[in-house]
């Protein structure tokens, strides 16, 4: 094991990063348990493309991605900076933000119906106003389909080239895990999700055509995406995660983003820690482990 693996990643620092994302050091929170309650087994099929994703470290990088990638758009920006508490409680909009992708992923109909209904509940108190990309200030309500769909395909387009990019296997290929995917946005109103890569990149570029564009706030958001408030040692595998994730962005979207680009190299820092951590957190989440056990049970 190289000597700065051995330095940051270590058995405190694995409990401390799950607490920090689920909210829970076993990686367990309350709100997981109820992954094993349902009879069924949820929107996707155990071992797709869809629970390969979102069951591996990969989706580290995805998510550092994912969130640069909705700064570039001003409207959603605007909802972070008028509504969110990431300044005031981060880790407790990571662990909201793990909540509802766990769930979603791993859950049954039952749970996932049940969990759309909270974040829909949430998104429907955000709205506010913005200045759009030809300098028009205008109003923005979060359950909007078109931002329902930005926020939806930066989340994919993230997860699934953050995956492939660090080297991790998918044999469905990437149009599966686009077209499953957007099961997930059908219970938060979203019934027009891209449904291959073709058509995921297609939105994207009308997006960057049409919607993507600098704001007051981007600096400020970018920043604090960049430097939360984590330890030493946990800022310094947080940023092998974050130049990972930067590698994998457009020159388009590094320009609005105020980013200088990053080298691949990056990647493959990246995929060795994340190869290091894995070993200590185990080869499954606790989340997925009650998914088995749910399908085995009603099977």
């Amino acid at each position: 094991m190289p000597a700065f693996h051995k330095f940051f990643l270590t058995k405190p620092l694995a409990d401390a990063f799950r607490k920090n994302v689920s909210g829970s050091k076993d990686g367990l929170p309350d709100w997981a348990r109820d992954i094993a309650l349902g009879n069924d087994a949820g929107l996707f099929k155990a071992d797709g493309a869809v629970w390969k994703v979102h069951g591996n470290l990969g989706t580290l990088v995805g998510g550092v991605r994912a969130l640069l990638l909705q700064a570039a758009h001003p409207a959603p920006l605007a909802g972070v900076a008028q509504h969110s508490r990431y300044e005031s409680d981060p880790m407790g909009r990571l662990a909201g933000t793990t909540r509802w992708l766990t769930i979603t992923t791993f859950g049954s109909t039952e749970i996932i119906e049940r969990e759309a209904k909270r974040v829909n509940a949430m998104h429907s108190k955000v709205a506010g106003d913005y200045t759009d990309k030809s300098g028009v200030h205008t109003n923005y309500r979060a359950q909007d389909s078109r931002f329902l769909l930005w926020v939806h395909c930066a989340f994919t387009d993230s997860f699934i080239k953050s995956h492939l990019a660090l080297g991790y296997a998918l044999a469905e290929g990437g149009d599966e895990y686009v077209s499953d995917w957007a099961k997930s946005a059908i219970p938060l109103g979203l019934s027009d999700a891209p449904k291959s890569m073709a058509e995921l990149e297609a939105t994207l570029n009308d997006f960057r055509k049409n919607d993507l564009a600098r704001s007051a706030k981007t600096e400020e958001v970018v920043r604090f995406i960049l430097k939360p408030p984590f330890g030493k040692t946990g800022l310094l595998f947080y940023r092998i995660i974050a130049n990972a994730a930067i590698a994998t962005l457009d020159s388009n979207e590094l320009e609005i983003l105020g980013l200088k680009p990053k080298s691949t190299v990056w990647l493959k820092i990246a995929r060795g820690a994340l190869n290091v951590f894995s070993a200590i957190l185990g080869p499954e989440s606790p989340s997925q482990n009650l998914a088995r056990q749910r399908i085995a049970r009603i099977s």
